[in-house]
Parts: structure tokens; sequence; C-alpha cells
């Protein structure tokens, strides 16, 4: 079956959201959504999942699921704030603790936050199965960006997040605490072992040189024969000298420091502190 997809482009974080419809019953997921964020005056702005909101309205949908594909390290989710407004029930992998537990290291967290990935509704594993009204939706484990990594394969659509991007701009870093160009590498075999006829729905795009438009929508035959990472039959050992080497010329994230604070809480902010403010925390030196 073939679910409609409805994608959100936020441009500030080149990141695509997606609502995922099954035009039988109405029932939809929204994958990877955006909480805007102003990281100079901290201030946080929810036009982008409005959008979202209004567009699920306008079209008399029931959200059921709000999918996270991973830990983003470039932009805040929404999710509890769609929840709010729209229900659903918020799914991330299941080694999300192992996400948690790096990073919970990494910015010193106390005892208060949990590493049980108890902040989430739903964690999937490899396998895994859900239902969007009429739409059957699969789990597939695709670590390598990072850790907690998952493909949902819903219908002859298939969310991938960061794992692969347009054929011309290629493949997502691997060198994240928890990351791994070999399983990168393994979790992208994987993708393409699907039907060729699979739409893949990207989770950025950066418009790779000679390009002028924004996109986000390709298939597996493409990514096979195109992929300028891993296209052509790319051999492990040359995609992971090709990946360690691309990837030791790259900058940090601009919002990693309070993207993966408040996505390894399900979007929320960290706990307040004794005055019930929140603040998050910029570890010197560490990544």
């Amino acid at each position: 079956m073939q679910p409609d997809v409805q994608a959100f482009f936020d441009e500030a974080t080149f990141t695509v959201s997606f609502v995922v419809t099954d035009p039988e019953s109405r029932k939809c997921a929204v994958v990877d959504s955006v909480l805007d964020f102003d990281y100079s005056s901290g201030r946080t702005d929810t036009k982008s999942a409005d959008a979202i909101v209004a567009f699920v309205k306008e079209q008399s949908l029931e959200a059921v699921w709000l999918l996270e594909t991973h830990v983003h390290a470039d932009h805040l989710s929404a999710a509890p704030y769609l929840q709010e407004r729209l229900g659903g029930k918020i799914g991330i992998g299941e080694k999300i603790t192992v996400v948690q537990d790096t990073f919970g290291k990494v910015f010193n967290e106390g005892t208060r936050f949990q590493r049980d990935g108890s902040q989430f509704d739903r964690l999937f594993k490899e396998g895994d199965r859900f239902e969007i009204g009429a739409l059957q939706g699969r789990v597939l484990h695709t670590p390598g960006h990072t850790p907690a990594c998952l493909t949902y394969v819903i219908g002859d659509a298939a969310f991938v997040g960061d794992t692969l991007f347009m054929p011309d701009f290629g493949t997502a870093r691997a060198d994240f605490p928890g990351g791994s160009a070999e399983a990168l590498y393994a979790s992208i075999q994987k993708i393409l072992a699907l039907p060729d006829e699979t739409r893949i729905f990207v989770g950025h795009d950066y418009k790779a040189p000679g390009r002028d438009t924004f996109a986000w929508e390709t298939t597996v035959a493409e990514q096979k024969a195109l992929n300028v990472h891993v296209g052509g039959g790319a051999t492990a050992e040359d995609f992971v000298r090709m990946r360690e080497a691309r990837d030791a010329t790259l900058d940090m994230p601009k919002l990693i420091i309070p993207s993966i604070q408040v996505n390894m809480r399900a979007g929320q902010m960290p706990e307040p502190d004794d005055s019930g403010k929140r603040f998050l925390k910029v570890p010197v030196n560490e990544l």
C-alpha cells in the first residue's frame, strides 16, 4: 500500500519532517519534527511545528505516531509539543539507552536523568511492526550515524533519517560518539536490499553542487546506481576509507549542544533547577 507523504522543509536546519498518512483511515504519523531554536537568545519557537499541526487539522487527520529516526544533532524535536496538540505516541529505537548513557556522561547529567528510554512511549527494535490505520510499518535498525538510528518502512516508503541523503550528496557522517563507518555501510546495504521501487525519504538536504533546488525523495534503484558514496557497488573498504577521511574535515553541527540534551529526553528540556529555571550545559573540549 502506498501512503500519502507530505514534506515540511526547515531551511534553517536543512531538515525535512514528514506527515505519513493512510488514505483510507486518515490516520497519520509525523516523522522527525522540528522545534525552532535560536541559540544566541536561548529562545524556542513553534512555527515549524505549527505548520504540521495546521496541516493535520486541515486534512482532518488523526496522529497516532510521532516517530524519531534517531537522536538528532542538528535540530530540536517538537514531539512533545505535537503530542499535546495532536496526540500520538513518541517512538524511537531501543538503543536510545546507549545514546543516553554516552551523552549523559558528556553533559555530566545527574541521577535525575533517566537513562532507560522511559521518556519515550515506544522503543523499537529490528523487525518490530506498527500500524497507521490500514498501513503496515516495520522497523529496520540502521546504526552507524548513531547507535539508535532506525529506518521506518511504511508501505512502499522508507524514512531513513540521516543514514542516506539524496544520491548526489551521499551519506551521513559516522564520527559522533557511538558512530561507526563500518556499521553505517552495513546499514545502507540493508536499506538498498529493499525493492528497487521503494520510495526513500531522506531527513536532510543541502543542495549538492550543481543542484538549485532542495529535494528529499528518491528510490532504492536510484541510490544503488547513483549515490556518490555507495552507488555502483562501492566496497565496504572504500566506503570506510572515504567516510573517515571526509568526517575528519567536518565541523560539529551548530546546534549539537542543545539538540542532544533535548532530543535524548524525547524533546523535553532538561529538568529545572531549584529555582524552577531550565538550563542547557556547554561541555568544554568534550566534542
